[in-house]
């Protein structure tokens, strides 16, 4: 059965001091944070960008059409956001025995003395992500949301311990709190 026409149109209102400007299937977003650059050629979304608001509108007029509307309307809403307030996660690094050492170097993360191993391991940052070792802390901050949160997983899946029992070697860099503003 086919969803109601005007449930597929929908339109995200862009915040004062943002800029958003469509170039064929990429959406780019200036703010006073940065820029952000979403392609979405291979999400099946018209876009239209008038004045302060973006438009949407689905592909189809099936479920999964609407689905992917939404989705679109988080993206959008989500790239506008974070070049206003930016983003932030917050992670903790937990140890028994061997103290681990977080060190930021060019483009990747050093995770040093993990289990007492000799060799650091190597998180990638993605993207326009910035990563701040502060103690046991590591906070990591961005105006793009995608960036930091894929940095974050980068760092926890690094420290992952395979082969061993998870609930008696708890070592690793875990995240405990994700939200909207860069402190």
């Amino acid at each position: 059965m086919p969803i109601k026409a005007e449930k597929l149109v929908t339109s995200v209102p862009v915040p004062e001091g943002v800029t958003v400007s469509l170039n064929r299937h990429m959406l780019v977003v200036d703010g006073p944070l940065g820029r952000a650059i979403k392609s979405f050629r291979k999400i099946p979304v018209n876009i239209g960008v008038s004045g302060d608001v973006v438009s949407l509108r689905a592909g189809g007029a099936r479920k999964r059409d609407y689905a992917i509307l939404n989705t679109a309307r988080s993206l959008v809403g989500n790239l506008c956001q974070g070049v206003v307030e930016g983003y932030t996660v917050k992670m903790k690094i937990v140890y028994a025995h061997f103290p681990v050492t977080v060190k930021v170097q060019g483009d990747s993360v050093l995770i040093e003395n993990f289990q007492g191993e000799r060799a650091p391991r190597v998180a990638s940052i993605h993207g326009s992500a910035k990563v701040n070792p502060q103690g046991d802390d590591v906070i990591v901050t961005g105006h793009v949301l995608t960036d930091v949160t894929q940095t974050a997983a980068n760092i926890q899946l690094k420290t992952r311990i395979k082969n061993k029992d998870h609930r008696v070697f708890l070592d690793g860099i875990y995240v405990y709190d994700k939200h909207t503003g860069m402190d």
